[in-house]
């Protein structure tokens, strides 16, 4: 294992690490400054090879690598962070994407927990709305692109309201003709992994292992409740507890679309996120602002000071008085 960067060291003359903010088993993410473009923050993600693999794997992985980091940088959502640049330096590689401020709902969920309460439904919903959006635009890519490591901690909160899937460290370009070198990909982690994901094969995990994953990250944040992983789920059907058993205030519905997603084999799942998008959420409003603004718009009645505050209302306001006084005036004078 090669030492970690330094903080102020500056790679490939642009990126001058501040610090590292993420470990994973294939490297560190760092925070860098962009001091080409002044003012810009991003997020480095580094990929290291086991040095103990054959040089001829380690090749193929890099390759692999290069091939999609290149479709990466060719993504452009608004629940996804951006993929600037890649680049590699001597045994590494690297992934240069869009650092995303915020708290991740495995802090959330924690912070829930330690207060005694479950996060809201209607807000979990919210956020589920948005993750559905993002995997269905990755697996409508050609080839279909499969993350393969949702789960709370890569759900990043932003401070007005959006939710952004991070962290393409496993992804996977379902590309028929390649075989994916599992090395380098990993196995995401357990708590959040279908069965079909473990072992030494990506053969036979596709876009219904991110359901699975989605499913599961649900359950926890509804529950509060780590969900049973599913080597243990294969052992024992029952340890998994119906979300309303843990968590009584939830919607049959919500339970039973979140049940499905976790189902073990992945032919008994909705075979699309969109399908399971329409069990979760059915016929709902789609999500025109972030829920705190939603719920501020709702809950807190505006002043007519307030009101007034704001200018196109206010001529609005104003209007509507003069009106009604030229009115008034015409009927006087009748």
């Amino acid at each position: 294992m090669l030492p970690s960067l330094r903080n102020e060291e500056i790679l490939r003359g642009r990126y001058k690490i501040r610090e590292r903010i993420g470990q994973g088993g294939m490297g560190s993410i760092y925070l860098a400054d962009d001091v080409r473009l002044k003012g810009r923050q991003c997020a480095l993600k580094e990929v290291e090879y086991d040095r103990a693999l054959p040089e001829k794997t380690r090749e193929e992985a890099r390759e692999q690598f290069l091939r999609e980091a290149t479709i990466l940088a060719r993504l452009d959502h608004p629940n996804l962070p951006k993929v600037s640049d890649f680049f590699s330096i001597g045994p590494r590689d690297y992934l240069v994407m869009d650092y995303v401020p915020g708290q991740d709902l495995r802090s959330l969920l924690l912070e829930a927990r330690r207060n005694k309460r479950f996060l809201s439904e209607n807000e979990v919903l919210s956020w589920a709305e948005q993750i559905a959006n993002a995997l269905i635009f990755l697996h409508s890519q050609e080839p279909p692109i499969v993350h393969r490591d949702i789960k709370p901690s890569n759900l990043k909160l932003m401070p007005h309201g959006l939710i952004k899937l991070v962290d393409f460290g496993l992804v996977k370009i379902l590309a028929p003709e390649e075989v994916t070198i599992t090395i380098i990909q990993g196995q995401g982690t357990a708590l959040y992994t279908p069965l079909e994901q473990y072992g030494g094969s990506d053969a036979h995990t596709d876009i219904r292992s991110d359901i699975y994953s989605f499913g599961a990250t649900l359950y926890h944040l509804l529950t509060n409740t780590p969900p049973v992983d599913a080597r243990r789920r294969f052992l024992t059907p029952e340890s998994l507890l119906p979300l309303r058993e843990i968590n009584p205030s939830l919607s049959p519905r919500t339970e039973k679309a979140v049940l499905w997603a976790m189902s073990m084999h992945p032919d008994e799942r909705p075979h699309t996120v969109g399908e399971f998008k329409q069990a979760l959420l059915g016929n709902r409003e789609p999500l025109t602002l972030p829920i705190s603004t939603r719920a501020r718009a709702h809950l807190s009645p505006r002043s007519v000071m307030e009101y007034l505050a704001n200018p196109p209302e206010a001529v609005l306001a104003w209007s509507a008085a003069v009106l009604f006084l030229l009115s008034l005036l015409a009927t006087l004078i009748r």
